[in-house]
């Protein structure tokens, strides 16, 4: 785990956006960055695309899990 300085003012946004989401300002700031990664390495991708490619993930993996115990 590391510091990452940023401005009074993004972490004011990042406050204010963490009480709307129900998410601690360190999520918040943590769902940002995952997604700006995703969107740069995506370009031509929505932000709802990248949500559902997100939620596809998880929902696969958890589909591994069920196989793996079931099996």
């Amino acid at each position: 785990m590391g510091i990452v300085k940023i401005d009074d003012e993004l972490h004011e946004g990042i406050r204010q956006a963490s009480t709307v989401m129900c998410r601690s300002i360190n999520a918040q700031a943590e769902f940002w960055m995952k997604i700006g990664m995703l969107a740069e390495a995506n370009p031509t991708l929505s932000f709802n695309d990248i949500i559902k490619m997100q939620l596809d993930a998880v929902q696969a993996s958890h589909a591994d899990v069920k196989v793996a115990y079931n099996g």
